[in-house]
């Protein structure tokens, strides 16, 4: 094999190298912001919440909505601010409504400020789980069942945080472009 073979066979597997990289740098990054609460991405938790702290320590909890203006729906928190019990299982509700004549789908991003919180903040059951699909004219209920980690009281970054901030945004989800 001469020399421009073999220099055009590495270029083509570092090509190919690179791509292969792209694919798999959002599965990665998403994988890397759940496990470390990186940007605030919140946690997704195994089991129930630990009980209440012995000091019965609150935190207070805002709860944020937006949504895309491509999705016609009316998204809010039922109650907007919320002190909950460090540890303590807690829920709280979201209400949607489709203002649209036809069924719409969404899906929903969410975050926690401050960023450092996000490790801490865990989900027991998230209506952001699973895609959402209302019909027209409907108004749900949206339940999210969660706890604060009683370790946000001992770590240096986040011993000091008085108030957390839960945002969803609802996006649709355009059927025509999902993969069959």
């Amino acid at each position: 094999m001469n020399r421009i073979t073999r220099t055009g066979i590495l270029a083509g597997g570092l090509a190919m190298s690179m791509v292969g990289v792209g694919y798999a740098a959002v599965p990665l990054y998403r994988l890397f912001c759940q496990v470390t609460g990186f940007g605030g991405t919140t946690q997704k938790a195994v089991g129930d919440a630990p009980g209440a702290v012995a000091s019965g320590k609150t935190i207070s909890v805002r709860f944020d909505a937006n949504h895309s203006p491509e999705l016609p729906w009316e998204f809010k928190p039922e109650q907007p601010l919320e002190k909950v019990v460090v540890g303590a299982r807690d829920m709280t509700f979201y209400s949607a409504k489709n203002l649209a004549s036809y069924p719409v789908k969404g899906t929903a991003t969410f975050n926690v400020t401050p960023t450092q919180a996000g490790k801490y903040f865990n989900k027991i059951q998230c209506f952001c789980f699973t895609e959402q699909t209302l019909t027209a004219n409907k108004q749900v209920r949206m339940p999210v069942t969660f706890f604060v980690d009683p370790a946000i009281l001992t770590d240096p970054a986040t011993k000091d945080i008085e108030e957390i901030t839960l945002s969803y945004t609802f996006y649709p989800i355009d059927e025509s472009k999902k993969p069959s």
